[in-house]
């Protein structure tokens, strides 16, 4: 494809410039359109990398020198939780001083959307944007209202990494349906993003009304999302849409000996290994740690004297065995090298999930050749071409050994994920097999490069769309 003869100007919209699979793609993102010479910028709630092109977004209340001091002083209380009662009280009260307006929505159960900067994101990069790219927008630094403003001024491309922009208040909703038709009664307060009470009936109708007066290029990673998306209020104010997979750098993300692997990271090459990773796993509540650790455990009951070993990586804890089975963790890795390691080590790669969109670990993991057995939920199942007939797999659609990429079985089948493990790990023709399917189909769907280049091609579509619009749109309600 030939780049325009005058480069792209983009600002990139995240809540870090650092951070989990959404942030980690934006600025993916950022430094991909750099690198083929547009001109991008970033504007994020937490400028956690020291770039010149990297701005924070000013005017978060919890950054003020006021909610700072408070919260020093509540910090400075922590010492005495333990020996002083009515201390926790104490710093509950500080907490709340700190920024009265967030917690009063707290209190009510409102989304709080009060983030005075964002009206002036625009201002923040030296040269004004072609194009604003926003990314999850949930993480307590942006002023959703202002959607509204800002896609009257220029064209406005949001990325949906999870399901937050049309329901009550949740990423998932876990099964629930009622993001359908208006949210209320919602059965799960304590889904992340949580609330403490039950106003998700007016979040819901919160959002439609700046959906409604909007005018959004939405683009998601994987074709279930956007299915979703595509049911719901946001699309109210949607006039293009996009379904553009996620990429990897393939330079880094790369087959590689095995055993090298595991010398630099100083892993033992005897046991057969396989590969789990998450941040926080076991606290994260829409990955499915309890499934891949019973998985194991089967595993390790039925392999005899063969040692297996599973590296969690991206948590921290004591060692378990199960039988000739090692569950190990290691602490999150921010080198994407190190990362690519852990994977090049591995015999297989496995993935629990109670929900998930298009997890870049998966990505990750094809790309460096490991087969995957993973949970199909969300977009997981666009992921991995999972094996026809296989032990343990599930009883969706799948492939012949010359196509498949892995295994996928049922929402919490512990027994069909280990069921496949073992087959895989006792067959090293079919185990060699899916490896090399895994990085030929990384490189003709999951290619970063590709993926830049589909952003970038998308972004030329909507300038051309966003000036022949001249729809006028309804000015959003009180």
């Amino acid at each position: 494809m030939q780049h325009p003869v005058a480069p792209l100007k983009v600002l990139v919209v995240s809540g870090a410039a650092q951070g989990g699979g959404a942030e980690r793609m934006a600025l993916t993102l950022h430094e991909g359109l750099k690198y083929r010479g547009h001109r991008s910028w970033m504007a994020v709630g937490r400028r956690n990398i020291e770039s010149p092109d990297i701005f924070a977004i000013p005017g978060n209340p919890a950054e003020s020198r006021w909610a700072r001091l408070v919260q020093e002083g509540s910090a400075a209380l922590e010492p005495l939780v333990s020996r002083v009662r009515g201390i926790r009280r104490i710093q509950q009260g500080l907490n709340l001083l700190s920024n009265p307006l967030y917690s009063v929505d707290r209190l009510r159960g409102r989304e709080h959307f009060r983030y005075p900067g964002t009206a002036g994101i625009l201002d923040l990069p030296p040269h004004r944007p072609d194009v604003v790219h926003c990314h999850n927008l949930h993480g307590r630094y942006f002023d959703l209202r202002q959607l509204v403003r800002l896609s009257r001024s220029v064209p406005v491309v949001l990325t949906l990494h999870d399901e937050w922009a049309f329901t009550g208040h949740c990423a998932y909703t876990m099964g629930c349906e009622r993001w359908r038709s208006g949210c209320g009664a919602c059965p799960g307060l304590h889904i992340y993003p949580p609330v403490r009470r039950d106003a998700t009936a007016a979040n819901w109708r919160a959002k439609r009304a700046v959906y409604a007066a909007s005018r959004l290029y939405v683009s998601t990673p994987s074709q279930w999302l956007m299915d979703r998306a595509r049911e719901s209020i946001l699309f109210e104010g949607v006039s293009e849409s996009r379904v553009i997979y996620n990429g990897v750098d393939r330079s880094v993300f790369r087959p590689a000996d095995r055993a090298a692997a595991r010398q630099r990271l100083g892993l033992p090459v005897e046991p057969r290994m396989l590969l789990f990773t998450a941040n926080a796993a076991r606290r994260n509540m829409f990955k499915d740690y309890e499934t891949v650790r019973e998985a194991v455990r089967i595993c390790g009951q039925a392999s005899g004297d063969r040692p297996l070993l599973l590296i969690a990586l991206g948590d921290t804890g004591p060692s378990e065995r199960f039988g000739s089975a090692e569950l190990r963790f290691v602490p999150y890795e921010e080198s994407p090298a190190l990362v690519a390691a852990y994977y090049q080590a591995a015999d297989l790669y496995l993935h629990g999930a109670k929900a998930d969109n298009l997890p870049t670990t998966i990505v990750e993991a094809l790309a460096s050749a490991v087969p995957v057995i993973a949970t199909a939920v969300g977009g997981i199942s666009e992921q991995v071409r999972s094996l026809a007939d296989a032990p343990g797999g599930w009883a969706g659609p799948a492939v012949p050994r010359d196509q498949a990429t892995g295994v996928l079985v049922q929402a919490g089948d512990a027994a069909g994920m280990a069921a496949a493990a073992l087959a895989l790990l006792a067959d090293d023709d079919l185990r060699a097999c899916l490896s090399a399917n895994a990085a030929r189909d990384a490189a003709e769907r999951f290619d970063l490069r590709d993926q830049v280049e589909n952003t970038v091609a998308w972004y030329q579509e909507v300038l051309r769309g966003h000036a022949r619009d001249s729809v006028t749109l309804r000015p959003m309600g009180p």
